[in-house]
C-alpha cells in the first residue's frame, strides 16, 4: 500500500482548536479536578467519556522499520502515552517565588507565593515528577534538596548563560516572565546547566565564608583603631593581627585616646575568639577530606586556600584539562580578536573571587619564600622580562592547575617532578615526607587557635 493510499484510508479526524487545546491539556491543580469531576457546566455525554480517558502526548506516525512508532491500534485502545516529566520554571525571588508550567508551548499554570508549602498541588509528592528548572542563587541548594526529596528532577541553571534563554529580552523582565522563559526552555531541552555542589562541600564552603567575614571585619577593626591614634598623633606598632589586642594594651596611648578606642577594642577581642572557634571548626572539617591535606604540600598553599580549592571544584573530573579549571576560576586573560590578529587584555576575574584571591595571595607568598622550588624559579624568570604583579597572577594561574592536577591523580606534590619538567634539579622526593610536614603545619595553626580560646593569664599568675 502506498503512503497516500493509507492517507486516505485514514478516517478524518475534527480539529481541536487552541482554545481546546490549552483547556484539556491543563494539569489538575484541585481535588477534585484530579478526580475527573468537573466544576464548571456539564458537558455532552460523548465529551464526559473522553475526558475520563487517559490522556497523553502522542509520538509521530512513522513509517520506518526500525524506528518506534504508534499504530492506530495503540490511538484507540488502552491507555495512550504521555510525556514522562512536566516542564516547569521557578524564579526565586528575595520575597516571591514565581512558578510557571508549559505543556506544548502553552502556559497551564502560573503562581506566586513566598514558600514551597504554597506549591504543595503544583510540585508536591503525590503530584506528577516535573523537570524544574532553577537559576543558580544561595536559595537554590535548599530548592534542589527539597524538590529532589519530592520526586522531581531539577535542573540549575548557569546565570552567566541566562541571556540566551532569553532572560531580560525586549526590555522586559519581572519574576513572572523569567518563570515562563525557564519553562520554556526545559520543554525545548535548552538549559545551560550548572554544577550542584555535595552537601559536604555546602557546609565546608559555608564555614569558610563565615571565616572570611569574621578576618574582613577583623581587618576594618583594626584599620579604624589604628586611625584613631593617628588622628591624635599616635602610634600603635605594627604586629600580626592576632596579637594587636595585646599591642594596644602596651601601646602607650593618652587615656582620652584609649577611651575612644576601647569599644572597638572590646569587640575585636571577641571577634578574635569567635576566629580561633571558627579555625577549629574548619580543621574538624577538613580532616574529613584526605585530599586537602595532600594540596597543602604545595609550597605557599595553606589549609584555607586547600580547603576553598575544594569546596569550590567539588569534583576534579568536572575538568577535562587544567586550562578549564584556570579559565573557570577567571585567570586565563580575556580576549578580543579580530581580522586575524590576536589582542589579549587583562584577566577575566570570572569564578570564585575569594578563590581567586586566595591563589593570588599564596602565589605572592611563595615568590618570598627562601626556599627553592621550582614553581618559584619559574615566576622569577616572568618577573626578569616581565614585571612582578604579572609574575604574581601567572604563578596563581600554575598554582590552580597544579592542584587539580593532584587532585585528580590523587598524589602530593613532587618537587622533584616539576624540576624535570622545568629543566632543573630537586632533591629526591618522598610522599611520607610531605604528607608529614603539611601535618605538622596543619597541627600547628590548631595548636595556635586552639591557645587564643584559654583566657588570658594574670599578673600574679604569671610572676609565680
Amino acid at each position: 500500500m502506498r503512503l497516500d493510499e493509507a492517507a486516505e484510508l485514514e478516517p478524518s479526524r475534527p480539529l481541536m482548536t487552541n482554545a481546546d487545546r490549552h483547556v484539556d491539556r491543563t494539569p489538575p491543580v484541585t481535588a477534585v479536578a484530579g478526580s475527573g469531576q468537573s466544576e464548571g457546566p456539564k458537558r455532552n455525554r460523548r465529551a464526559g467519556r473522553r475526558s475520563c480517558q487517559k490522556v497523553a502526548d502522542l509520538s509521530p506516525t512513522v513509517f520506518a522499520v526500525d524506528t518506534p512508532a504508534r499504530s492506530e491500534a495503540q490511538v484507540e485502545l488502552g491507555a495512550q502515552e504521555r510525556s514522562a516529566m512536566r516542564s516547569v520554571g521557578l524564579d526565586l525571588g528575595s520575597r516571591e517565588v514565581s512558578l510557571c508550567e508549559v505543556v506544548d508551548g502553552y502556559v497551564v499554570a502560573r503562581r506566586t507565593a513566598r514558600s514551597l508549602e504554597a506549591f504543595e498541588d503544583l510540585l508536591g509528592v503525590q503530584t506528577r515528577p516535573a523537570r524544574v528548572a532553577i537559576e543558580a542563587c544561595r536559595e537554590a541548594w535548599h530548592w534542589n534538596d527539597e524538590l529532589v526529596a519530592r520526586g522531581h528532577h531539577v535542573l540549575l541553571v548557569d546565570t552567566t548563560r541566562g541571556r540566551r534563554l532569553g532572560i531580560g529580552g525586549h526590555g522586559r523582565k519581572t519574576d513572572r516572565i523569567d518563570a515562563e522563559v525557564l519553562a520554556r526552555a526545559v520543554e525545548q531541552g535548552n538549559i545551560p546547566l550548572a554544577h550542584v555542589l555535595s552537601p559536604e562541600r555546602r557546609t565546608l564552603r559555608e564555614a569558610l565564608h563565615v571565616r572570611r567575614a569574621l578576618v574582613e571585619t577583623r581587618t576594618q577593626y583594626i584599620t579604624t583603631i589604628r586611625g584613631v591614634a593617628r588622628s591624635s598623633g599616635e602610634w600603635i606598632p605594627g604586629c600580626d593581627p592576632d596579637n594587636f589586642v595585646a599591642a594596644v594594651a602596651r601601646a602607650n596611648l593618652r587615656p582620652e585616646t584609649r577611651a575612644a578606642i576601647t569599644p572597638l577594642v572590646t569587640v575585636l577581642d571577641v571577634l578574635q575568639r569567635q576566629l580561633s572557634t571558627v579555625d577549629i571548626k574548619l580543621d574538624a572539617l577538613c580532616k574529613h577530606e584526605p585530599i586537602v591535606l595532600k594540596l597543602t604540600t604545595i609550597p605557599g598553599i595553606g589549609l584555607v586556600t586547600a580547603a576553598m580549592f575544594v569546596a569550590v571544584v567539588d569534583n576534579a573530573k568536572r575538568f577535562h584539562h587544567a586550562h578549564q579549571l584556570e579559565s573557570y576560576l577567571g585567570l586565563v586573560p580575556s580576549e578580543h580578536s579580530t581580522g586575524g590578529k590576536r589582542r589579549l587584555g587583562a584577566i577575566t576575574k570570572h569564578g570564585n573571587s575569594y578563590l581567586r584571591a586566595l591563589l593570588v595571595q599564596s602565589a605572592s607568598s611563595l615568590l618570598r619564600m627562601r626556599a627553592d622550588d621550582p614553581l618559584k624559579a619559574w615566576a622569577q624568570a616572568i618577573v626578569k622580562r616581565r614585571t612582578r604583579r604579572v609574575a604574581v597572577v601567572a604563578l596563581a594561574r600554575r598554582l590552580a592547575g597544579v592542584l587539580w592536577a593532584l587532585w585528580k591523580r590523587n598524589v602530593v606534590y613532587d618537587a622533584h617532578h616539576r624540576a624535570r619538567l622545568f629543566g632543573g634539579v630537586a632533591p629526591p622526593h618522598d610522599d611520607n615526607d610531605a604528607l608529614n610536614c603539611a601535618s605538622r603545619k596543619i597541627a600547628r595553626r590548631l595548636r595556635e587557635a586552639e591557645r587564643k580560646l584559654q583566657p588570658p593569664r594574670r599578673e600574679e599568675d604569671a610572676n609565680r
